[in-house]
Parts: C-alpha cells; structure tokens; sequence
C-alpha cells in the first residue's frame, strides 16, 4: 500500500472524515504528485522539499486557480507530511517552510426568506411519492441546517415524533439533537405512510430513499435540491449546502442566538459559526443604503 493510500484510510478510519472530504484531499495529492512526476521527483512526496512545494503553489496561482482553494490543497499538504512525520517515513516537515496566500473572505451564499416561502408554499411539488419526498428533503436540510452527508445517514430511529427532534450524527461521530416545529410531526407520518405503501420492504431503514427504494447518494440530493431552487432563484449555486447557509442566515437575521446556531449546525467553534454575521451585515448594508436618505 502506498503512502498516499495509507494516509486516505487513516482519515477515513481514524479521523472519520467524510467521503467527500477525503475526496478533497484524495483530488488534491494526485494534482501535486502529478506535479512531481513532471519534475521527475518521487510522486509519492517523500523526497520533496518546500521549494517544490512553493513552485507548485506559484504554478497553480499562474494558472488562475484562487488563492483559497490553494489553501485547501496547502492544508491537505499539511496534513499529509504531518501523518509521514508521525510514521517517521520522513524527518524533517517540508511544510513547515511553505505559507498559505492570502485570500480575502468569501460571504456563504443563500436563498432569500421570501424566495424560499415561495418555494415551500407555492411550488407543486405533487403528491406521489417522489413530490412528497423531494419537498420533505428540502424542508428538512432548510429547517435543520444539516450537512448533505448527515441527511443521507438518517434513519427511522433519527427522526423522534414524540418530542419533534432529530438526532444526527456529526462530523467524527458526534451526536446532537435538533429540534423541529411541531407543525412538522404530522408532514414525517405522511411521508412514512406513503413510503412504507410504495416500498413496504426496502431491505433497510434508511430514511430518506431513492425513486428506487434504495438509500440516497449526493448526486441524487443535489439534483433535486438544484431543480427546485433553480424556480425560485437565479443564484449560480444551488447546493444543498446553501441550504444550511440558507438556515444559518435566516435564523441569525431574525435574532437567533450565535452560539444556539452552532449548536444546531454541529460547529467545533464559534469562529465557524461567526461567518454568518458578516452576511448579516451585509444584508445591513443594503437596507441601510436602500432606506437612509444620505447613503
């Protein structure tokens, strides 16, 4: 097994990082040892040095690549020799002589509250299983600001009725509960009724399933929730993850406590959760132009 491969599976097993992290990561060192071979290096990094490092880094800033994903690829670079240091495949840390760009901040996106009324109140999703399902799906991630991969992970036992609340597990295994309105409770027993009616035997107890009766996968997720945004908004990315923006901003702006939302939202930190203030006060910005006579 090689070093690369080795270090994959001790972010999947060890650090129990998601699959689509450690895709990230996965996509980011086979662009750097795809670099190395073309400076007939050894593609698996042992023998690089930071200056390979920082010409790699100028070659993808020269080739218009934005200083924040060159970020995201220095970090998956950083975790990587910190993981050969630690099986002292190396002795000394290339990195340590290599900085990030610099890179101003990028506002989250998100939905409009009036565009996303729209979308739940006037959108016909229909009334089969595949509308019911699809509206539910997207009501779910909009009023619990979960992550993609935690939607796809709930099962029966997830959802609790009896007191409105869902249990998720987070990043490395983390549990918390959200809570939902209790408007919901009777739209959950709908959804169950009609599914277990269209597949009484699913071989599972995933939650949320297919047009198939099989478990979801991210594609499948993203189509739908990239279909019925794209009726209500002409914003260019319609993600399911603008939909936990969408939940992050809309509860800070209507005077939501910091801390409560990164509770929700399963945030190791606040600094993750403090993003959205600057959204709000964007937000501020453009009524207070809008509205001031003087701005």
């Amino acid at each position: 097994m090689s070093y690369k491969e080795s270090f994959l599976d001790w972010l999947r097993f060890e650090k129990r990082y998601s699959s689509h992290t450690v895709r990230s990561y996965e996509n980011d060192l086979n662009q750097f040892m795809t670099f190395l071979s073309s400076l007939k290096q050894q593609t698996d990094g042992t023998t690089a040095g930071y200056k390979d490092i920082r010409t790699w880094i100028v070659n993808l800033l020269e080739n218009n690549i934005s200083p924040r994903s060159v970020k995201r690829k220095i970090t998956s670079l950083n975790s990587y020799y910190k993981y050969l240091m630690r099986q002292q495949v190396i002795t000394s840390n290339p990195m340590d002589k290599v900085f990030p760009p610099k890179s101003g901040k990028r506002l989250p996106g998100f939905v409009e509250e009036e565009k996303m009324d729209r979308l739940l109140d006037n959108v016909d999703f229909g009334e089969d299983f595949k509308g019911v399902r699809n509206r539910l799906l997207i009501d779910v991630l909009y009023i619990t600001g979960m992550r993609l991969s935690e939607l796809i992970n709930l099962r029966h036992h997830s959802i609790q009725l009896a007191d409105q609340s869902i249990k998720v597990l987070g990043k490395r295994n983390k549990e918390r509960i959200i809570p939902f309105n209790p408007a919901y409770v009777q739209i959950f027993r709908d959804y169950l009724a009609l599914k277990e009616k269209t597949f009484p035997h699913p071989g599972h107890d995933y939650f949320f399933i297919t047009d198939k009766g099989q478990p979801l996968y991210e594609k499948f997720v993203y189509r739908v929730v990239n279909k019925y945004l794209h009726f209500v908004t002409t914003m260019e990315k319609r993600s399911p993850h603008i939909l936990r923006h969408t939940f992050a901003t809309h509860m800070l702006n209507r005077g939501a406590d910091l801390n409560a939302i990164k509770e929700i939202l399963g945030h190791s930190n606040l600094s993750a959760t403090q993003v959205y203030t600057h959204t709000s006060f964007e937000k501020l910005k453009t009524i207070y132009k809008q509205a001031h006579p003087r701005a």
